[in-house]
């Protein structure tokens, strides 16, 4: 009588199956202990290619472990590396801006200052001729001037000295003056005007703004005088008759003379 192999649910599971199974059963009792008296019989039995291929699937586990691990480990130090150059790119970035607010800010005072300085220096005044004197003083007497008294101050002065504007101001006269000889008479930035006469040659013309300091011309004899010198006025306006103390009005400007 001829006998056929089991089918369906009742096949008999093939040797590849049977022995998976019977390695994780063995994994199983060495967990609680059995396997002292269960696995030595079961893979006693086994036949030496159940047993190579038992091995075989239990170093596969192993070796796919250690391959996890690693690409775990590969996936953390990628993790890592990514974060600290994120944390770098961080940094230089607000390195970066505050390097600029830092170059913003000392532009800032930069222009502050230089504000601050052409403030002062529109504000600040000199004598119109430097390390000279006072020859002849305001309101001296004589029959040498039209009015009776002195208009103004003499510098002493060699021809041909520079002649300084005594502070900020736009020129409205620069040309000859009459017994003033060449003139020049600037409106000064806080409303008066200074008078500067007898030079020799003139630097500016009329419409051009100076500053202290600033070379207007060159001192002389031109004129009604009797020798070489710098005749300077304070005014009120740039008539002749307005004039104040021009001493004063230096001194009161911060000019020691």
């Amino acid at each position: 009588m001829a006998f056929t192999r089991a089918a369906g649910k009742h096949r008999r599971p093939s040797r590849m199956k049977r022995t998976t199974n019977r390695t994780v059963g063995v994994a199983a009792l060495a967990t609680t202990g059995v396997v002292g008296t269960l696995a030595a019989p079961a893979l006693a039995a086994e036949s030496p290619a159940e047993q190579t291929l038992t091995q075989a699937i239990t170093i596969g586990d192993s070796v796919a472990d250690q391959i996890d691990a690693q690409a775990a480990a590969q996936q953390q130090a990628a993790d890592e590396t990514a974060a600290r150059e994120k944390a770098e790119a961080a940094a230089k970035e607000r390195a970066k801006e505050a390097a600029e607010k830092a170059k913003k800010e000392r532009e800032v005072k930069a222009r502050a200052a230089r504000a601050a300085e052409r403030e002062r220096l529109l504000k600040s005044y000199t004598a119109p001729i430097s390390g000279s004197y006072v020859s002849t003083g305001y309101k001296a007497g004589g029959s040498v001037w039209s009015s009776g008294s002195h208009t103004g101050i003499d510098f002493h002065a060699a021809s041909g000295t520079t002649v300084h504007a005594v502070g900020a101001g736009t020129v409205v006269e620069a040309g000859w003056g009459g017994s003033y000889g060449n003139e020049v008479v600037i409106k000064m930035n806080d409303g008066t005007f200074t008078q500067y006469g007898h030079m020799s040659s003139l630097g500016v013309s009329v419409g051009q703004t100076v500053t202290p300091g600033q070379q207007i011309g060159l001192s002389g004899a031109t004129g009604n005088v009797t020798g070489a010198h710098l005749h300077f006025e304070a005014r009120t306006s740039a008539e002749y008759g307005s004039d104040i103390d021009p001493l004063a009005y230096l001194r009161q400007h911060g000019v020691n003379v």
